[in-house]
């Protein structure tokens, strides 16, 4: 993963003096109070402790190699985006602002997201751009990205209480055995994930999925990096088909809070599916979390994926936030 980019470092002028300025201009002290905004809003929102990603994000800040933009009036900052090369793919990692400057006829959000976007697509080699806006209602950013050719997915963050009134369901299947993940099955499960996301709507949205090398990737940045919580082994399953030993499915987790577990990927290879394998998977991650007094266990979904949907509120999840992911293609 690449963290540079020739940004232009030109003041951008906007109405009642909001400029649009380089974030390497800045170092961690600026931005701090910003991001402690924005910690408070994931934790309202999502129960999300956001902390450990707001602290990677100040060191990478104070590096002077983290590409992106920043909102500021009378050297107060209110928002502000970021991004990371990957490859010839461009990927928004964050963007926010906390209402604290005006710019009239727009918003500082929007006018962050021209920027990155007008940044990306004309960095040199990129011919993808992905983003997920998970603190923003869907559609409320939508208008820069349609305009400039991205794809729209609206996608669900859900979430299920894990009080005593749930009842995990765990479905025994002759062939097939549950056993907790373990460091041996990075190589496996990345490609089952290949294999699973095959012509899946998600492998438009992430096209790691589409590979064993961006398998890996991904399965490294939810295991050993906090971007999506601390990962929870013991929270982690895989389901072993018996006469093969092969992975025929697989769930892992991480902590977003003390006591609030997330789902971070479930899938089963298509010849293994319609066996309530990933219902049981979910099964047994929500009875170890309870066994630890989680107090919920949340996920997110693409809207167009009916039957995880579907699975998912019948296992008792709610819909607690609409968000949108944008894909451009060069």
């Amino acid at each position: 993963m690449a963290l540079h980019t020739p940004i232009d470092t030109h003041r951008t002028h906007g109405s009642f003096g909001v400029e649009i300025l380089d974030l390497r201009h800045f170092s961690s002290h600026h931005l701090r109070p910003l991001l402690d905004q924005e910690t408070r809003l994931w934790s309202d929102t999502m129960s999300w402790d956001y902390r450990p990603s707001a602290e990677m994000i100040l060191r990478y800040i104070d590096s002077k190699i983290l590409p992106g933009y920043a909102a500021v009036k009378d050297d107060h900052i209110g928002g502000y985006a970021f991004f990371v090369y990957e490859g010839s793919k461009g990927v928004i990692g964050d963007l926010y602002a906390d209402g604290s400057l005006q710019i009239e006829g727009d918003t500082v959000e929007r006018r962050l997201a021209e920027h990155v976007i007008e940044t990306l697509q004309r960095s040199p080699g990129v011919r993808r751009i992905e983003a997920q806006l998970l603190p923003h209602e869907s559609g409320v950013l939508s208008e820069p990205f349609l305009r400039e050719g991205f794809q729209q997915f609206p996608r669900l963050f859900m979430m299920l209480p894990l009080n005593g009134s749930y009842r995990p369901r765990i479905t025994a299947v002759p062939d097939i055995e549950y056993r907790r993940w373990i460091e041996a099955d990075f190589q496996l499960a990345a490609a089952v994930i290949t294999t699973a996301y095959r012509g899946h709507v998600d492998s438009e949205i992430n096209d790691q999925y589409r590979s064993l090398s961006g398998a890996l990737r991904f399965l490294n940045n939810i295991v050993r990096f906090p971007g999506c919580g601390m990962f929870d082994a013991h929270g982690s399953f895989v389901a072993i088909h018996k006469p093969t030993r092969s992975i025929a499915g697989l769930l892992l987790c991480s902590r977003v809070r003390d006591d609030i577990g997330h789902v971070t990927q479930v899938c089963v290879l298509p010849e293994y599916r319609g066996r309530r394998i990933g219902e049981s998977l979910m099964g047994l991650c929500a009875q170890e979390l309870r066994t630890r007094n989680f107090a919920a266990l949340s996920l997110t979904v693409t809207e167009a994926n009916n039957k995880a949907v579907d699975l998912y509120r019948k296992l008792g999840f709610d819909t607690r936030r609409r968000f949108d992911a944008f894909v451009w293609e060069g």
